[in-house]
């Protein structure tokens, strides 16, 4: 279970990282900024994030740049008339560590509106060397206050909450767009373990950072999780964006009881992204 403890934790860091509460009107929206309530979009970013298609690839490495596995993330426009994306997400496992727990999970999350909630989130899970396999969905009604939940042949559950929410990866691309000022922090409530949680993240300031590019300008971001999620956590993550009109996450770190994971990116398309285009 070493490979799946490991794998599992940064894969839940990094779809977990980015938590984010859809914003209401304008004026609730400027009042939330104003009060360090919860995040907003700034609609330029949404236009290069989810222009129509983006592949970002991350190795995933253990302390001592041990590459344990890999992480793929896709974005696609799929309905060409209407402002409806999907998020295709992929984990697996690499090297050694496919002997011990070998993994092969994927997540897809169906979002539309100006404000890319998801409306549906499908998860299909095998893992182990048996190849258990588990199928998780889940229905958003982000008018009606409710999310439909399901796993394999399990009877339906349906929760109330109280505000539109972003599931582990709407909120991740969606945190990209958000007004990131060094200093400050903001609520982002998420939908997970059944229940709508708020959490703070921290915006903790400028780095010059290595990566893909080369030398860039990047924005550390720290989400403050206190909830299980889809696996358990421990320790602190923080996030590094390209401080610029792209926003690309190119690492993530996270503290484990035993070191540290590292996700670093490795490959990125997005052809609407000019300072960064066609990058692998």
């Amino acid at each position: 279970m070493m490979g799946f403890s490991l794998l599992a934790r940064l894969w839940a860091v990094l779809v977990f990282a980015g938590l984010l509460c859809g914003p209401g009107p304008a004026v609730q929206a400027e009042k939330a900024r104003e009060e360090g309530g919860f995040g907003v979009v700034e609609p330029d970013l949404l236009e290069v994030i989810y222009a129509g298609y983006e592949e970002l690839r991350y190795d995933i490495s253990w302390t001592g740049g041990i590459k344990i596995g890999e992480l793929r993330l896709r974005v696609e426009r799929i309905n060409p008339e209407e402002e409806v994306y999907r998020i295709i997400a992929k984990v697996s496992d690499y090297g050694l560590f496919r002997l011990f727990y070998p993994v092969n999970d994927t997540f897809l999350t169906d979002v539309q509106g100006v404000e890319r909630l998801p409306f549906l989130y499908r998860v299909h899970q095998l893992e182990g060397h048996g190849k258990s396999e588990t199928n998780r969905l889940t229905r958003y009604d982000q008018q009606g206050l409710q999310v439909r939940y399901r796993r394999d042949r399990e009877p339906e559950e349906v929760i109330a909450v109280s505000g539109p929410v972003h599931n582990e990866f709407s909120s991740f691309f969606a945190m990209r767009a958000m007004r990131l000022q060094p200093g400050e922090s903001f609520i982002v409530p998420t939908f997970t373990d059944h229940k709508r949680h708020e959490v703070r993240v921290r915006v903790l300031g400028r780095e010059r950072l290595d990566s893909l590019y080369g030398p860039v300008e990047t924005i550390r971001v720290l989400p403050e999780m206190k909830f299980r999620g889809l696996y358990d956590k421990t320790g602190d993550t923080v996030i590094w964006f390209t401080d610029d009109e792209c926003r690309v996450p190119v690492r993530i770190n996270s503290k484990i009881l035993i070191g540290s994971l590292t996700a670093t990116l490795v490959s990125h398309i997005n052809p609407f992204c000019d300072r960064y285009s066609m990058k692998e």
